[in-house]
């Protein structure tokens, strides 16, 4: 049998002489890193075959590199692939990369030889909490063994040839950049940055041509072992395993571990599927969503008032209901515990959503009075009822936090009548939570957050939430902070004593300067919490948004990572986060939640909202009422249609225009720079 570094060799002299071929522009579309393993290795923003060539040859024939530009000359891929991964989707996804709902990152490659086989190890990787790319004909096996595929299912089905895996390493060298603080051209960073951080590894089946092993081969100069499933590649650095052995060796090797407790019911529960959806043609029954009245409500009760495991459903089970019905819904967690409080509820209740949404065959979104839940055909077929809703809710609960709930039970009502008698009970509840932390400003607290979840990524950066401030990814507000500090004390959430006012209006202090500095290792002295100009703090990439100064109009421009054409300033959100991201102070720009922008101490420094001249209109309309209620309190009703957008604004020169004919006040307030 040939050996992998035979068939190493004959792939790296036909990549060369295609390399010499190349020909044509080269690029992908929506992202700020040109083709970003070669932006990484060699600093080079290539852009055609000439560029291609010259990062090549300064970066010693790298094969990564050269397969690289050879996918990028050869066009995309049609659906079911994704091909490239944009900028703004690796950006959605990096909330996952860093809080332990991604454990690590797998890439198969080839034609396995059994489809079920191959099945049984991405469903491994779905319970283990591992995001797996797929390239080559192992998409079209698991296709016909009837595997779900998508980024919903961290199942990622890249392209239809196995060299469409450059893109796996095309992500990494992107984290390495976005989060990472990696520099283009900076290849020692970047190796040591993958090999430490990525927790990746590669699994290969059989069918691969020389070429693809030569590509796979070079995936190991980022510290990625190469798994031979199969025992079809003998020889070289492959480590040979049997496709039931390949996720317990990869993870082995790249010391990834986790525990996964079964859960007692007929589908799958993983955070693989927590971004799925269950369209309306898959639906088998759905509750609330504006048809039926529905709630969700966790309350902390007396332990001798729990019975632990319970699940009981009061009302109509699926069976008693035809294909496509809805019906009402409460969803009631009773927890007790000897610390558990309160304060916490609100914060566990919110886990009701993860945890409904880790069923393979179930979905929910928003919360409160405002959810919308459906169970998809496949699950009901598979035998999944509603009491399979309480049982895993009753298990996460257990699991997750085992130091705060001893004893769990769940109540699902379904019968109409009771869950509108029980609505106003819950909506008082919803009311006095609201009020504990409704009005909260930064000077009535004398500590304020950390969060420091994406250093996993982003090694030098410290997010500092205050009351007014949430996290820059919006996930996480100062209660859920310090609610998270409480659950867990060695956690990222940590306490962060304001000390002395160094400034009042920049938001600086002495106390968060020091935690800050000893946080970031050495790498930050000082923030300004009210400031994109001086001293801003820092940003890893996983921000909701960007602001930016605006010279040529004296104000201040917001984009949000949903929002993929170009600004005024001829960068999109992700060229401009391309600047700013890995933990780096830019003065000037900056990342923030949504909910920031509607704070009092929204960029004080810069006179905060009255000088915001443009944003996206999908994001004004998000905003709406809020945005106009926070424009009055300020005295300027009239301001929130004199903010520009991409139909009225998409240049520059149309800004400056239009902010003159509608008259801006930010074109008569103080410079700002």
């Amino acid at each position: 049998m040939d050996t992998v570094d035979a068939a190493i060799e004959r792939g790296r002299t036909a990549l060369d002489a295609r390399m010499r071929a190349l020909a044509g522009r080269l690029a992908y579309a929506d992202t700020a890193y040109a083709l970003p393993v070669t932006y990484a290795v060699t600093g080079i923003a290539v852009r055609d075959a000439d560029g291609a060539r010259e990062a090549y040859r300064r970066s010693g024939n790298n094969l990564l590199i050269a397969c690289e530009c050879l996918m990028a000359a050869g066009g995309g891929v049609a659906s079911p692939y994704t091909g490239f991964i944009p900028d703004t989707v690796l950006r959605r996804l990096g909330y996952t990369l860093v809080d332990g709902s991604v454990t690590g990152l797998g890439l198969l490659v080839g034609t396995p030889e059994n489809p079920d086989a191959a099945a049984a190890v991405c469903r491994e990787m779905q319970e283990k909490y591992l995001l797996t790319f797929l390239a080559g004909g192992v998409v079209e096996a698991l296709s016909g063994a009837g595997v779900r595929l998508g980024l919903d299912y961290r199942l990622v089905p890249l392209g239809p040839q196995s060299a469409h895996g450059i893109h796996f390493a095309d992500i990494i060298a992107r984290v390495a950049m976005m989060f990472g603080g990696v520099q283009p051209g900076d290849v020692q960073s970047l190796l040591g940055y993958a090999a430490e951080r990525a927790k990746a590894f590669v699994v290969a089946f059989p069918g691969l041509t020389d070429e693809e092993i030569a590509f796979v081969d070079a995936l190991r100069a980022l510290g990625i072992p190469i798994l031979a499933a199969g025992g079809t590649y003998e020889g070289g650095a492959w480590v040979p395993v049997a496709p039931a052995d390949a996720v317990r060796t990869g993870m082995d090797l790249r010391g990834i571990r986790v525990t996964v407790t079964a859960i007692p019911i007929p589908m799958a529960c993983s955070p693989a599927f927590e971004g799925k959806s269950i369209r309306k043609e898959e639906m088998y029954v759905e509750f609330g969503g504006g048809r039926t009245p529905a709630f969700e409500l966790l309350r902390m009760r007396p332990r001798e008032e729990v019975k632990d495991g319970a699940v009981t459903v009061l009302g109509p089970e699926v069976d008693d209901i035809p294909e496509g019905g809805a019906l009402p819904l409460a969803i009631l967690v009773d927890v007790a515990g000897a610390k558990m409080k309160a304060d916490y509820e609100p914060v566990l209740e919110r886990r009701i959503h993860t945890f409904v949404n880790y069923g393979e065959g179930s979905w929910h979104v928003a919360q409160r009075d405002l959810i919308w839940v459906r169970l998809s055909k496949d699950a009901v077929a598979k035998g999944v009822r509603i009491r399979d809703i309480g049982t895993l809710l009753a298990h996460k609960f257990k699991l997750e936090f085992p130091d705060h709930v001893d004893a769990v039970q769940v109540t699902l009502v379904t019968d109409g009548k009771k869950v509108r008698e029980m609505l106003p009970e819950a909506r008082e509840v919803y009311a006095r939570r609201d009020e504990r932390i409704a009005g909260m400003k930064d000077e009535d607290v004398e500590t304020f957050y950390s969060c420091t979840l994406c250093q996993t990524f982003a090694p030098n950066h410290v997010c500092v939430i205050t009351p007014e401030r949430p996290a820059l990814c919006g996930a996480i507000t100062w209660l859920d902070a310090r609610i998270a500090h409480e659950i867990s004390p060695a956690g990222a959430n940590q306490p962060v004593e304001k000390g002395e006012v160094v400034d009042a209006v920049l938001g600086e202090f002495l106390g968060v300067n020091r935690f800050v500095k000893k946080a970031s290792r050495g790498e930050v002295d000082r923030i300004s919490l009210y400031s994109m100009l001086e001293n801003p703090m820092t940003a890893c990439g996983c921000f909701e948004c960007i602001a930016a100064v605006v010279p040529e109009v004296n104000g201040i421009l917001i984009v949000s990572r949903d929002f993929p054409g170009e600004t005024p300033l001829g960068m999109t959100f992700s060229t401009l986060a391309g600047t700013i991201g890995g933990g780096a102070q830019t003065p000037g720009f900056v990342g923030i939640s949504k909910n920031y922008i509607l704070s009092d101490r929204f960029l004080q420094a810069e006179n905060g909202i009255v000088r915001v001249v443009w944003m996206p209109s999908s994001l004004k309309e998000e905003l709406g009422d809020r945005l106009r209620a926070k424009l009055a309190e300020r005295g300027m009703p009239d301001l929130f249609e004199k903010i520009a957008d991409e139909v009225s604004a998409p240049t520059i020169e149309d800004l400056i225009e239009y902010l003159e004919r509608v008259g801006h006040p930010a074109l008569g307030m103080r410079p700002l720079i």
